[in-house]
């Protein structure tokens, strides 16, 4: 059995997709160990005593720089012996020590199909924003595994989302979160917590 810790900052409605797709017995050999969060009283430590997840709350503003705030996380990841570290909405830049202590045991969902749009400053609804400025027609999702590079990491799965005549930012943003991310990102938790991904030469390889 898996421990699974997540990593949020806000409202946790990718969390919320985790955990009722464990619910219904979507993750399998994987169990939730603990949610971490960046700040004090966002909606996602709710979803998680909810569900009877372990809670955790490190304020970035309490620690003097990246290293030192990383080094926390770390810490805390150890202490619920989390075998996979999953970015949920986690809106704080951690540094390299991370890399070495769980290198191949974090994933992030990104709201585009990476390339496209993604990157240093890319997130929430600037990505969106970013989509209909340049006209596409599809976008989508992306789960990935964490490395060094912004949303640089080996994609383990995606799934495309139709852009609509008079879609906003916001209207894109929740079909994406409702057609692709809350599907996508459950899915790649249970394989990883089944062992069917495997990372060769830069890329993800899903095992039968």
């Amino acid at each position: 059995m898996k421990n699974i810790a997540v990593l949020v900052s806000g409202g946790g409605t990718n969390l919320q997709a985790m955990i009722d797709a464990a619910a219904r017995g979507e993750i399998n050999n994987g169990r939730f160990c603990g949610v971490i969060a960046s700040k004090d009283g966002v909606y996602a430590l709710e979803r998680a005593k909810k569900a009877g997840i372990p809670t955790r709350v490190l304020p970035r503003a309490e620690y003097k720089d990246v290293a030192s705030y990383t080094a926390a996380i770390i810490e805390t990841l150890k202490e619920l012996e989390a075998d996979l570290v999953v970015y949920a909405g986690f809106m704080t830049i951690l540094d390299e020590q991370i890399m070495h202590e769980f290198a191949g045991r974090m994933m992030n969902v990104h709201p585009s199909l990476i390339p496209s749009f993604c990157g240093v400053g890319m997130y929430g609804l600037h990505v969106h924003e970013a989509a209909l400025s340049r006209g596409v027609k599809l976008t989508g999702a992306t789960v990935h595994f964490v490395n060094e590079v912004c949303d640089g990491g080996p994609i383990i799965l995606q799934k495309a989302v139709e852009v609509k005549d008079g879609d906003t930012p916001e209207i894109l943003q929740r079909r994406v979160m409702e057609e692709a991310e809350w599907h996508i990102l459950p899915r790649a938790v249970d394989l990883f917590c089944r062992d069917k991904l495997v990372i060769e030469d830069g890329k993800v390889a899903i095992l039968p």
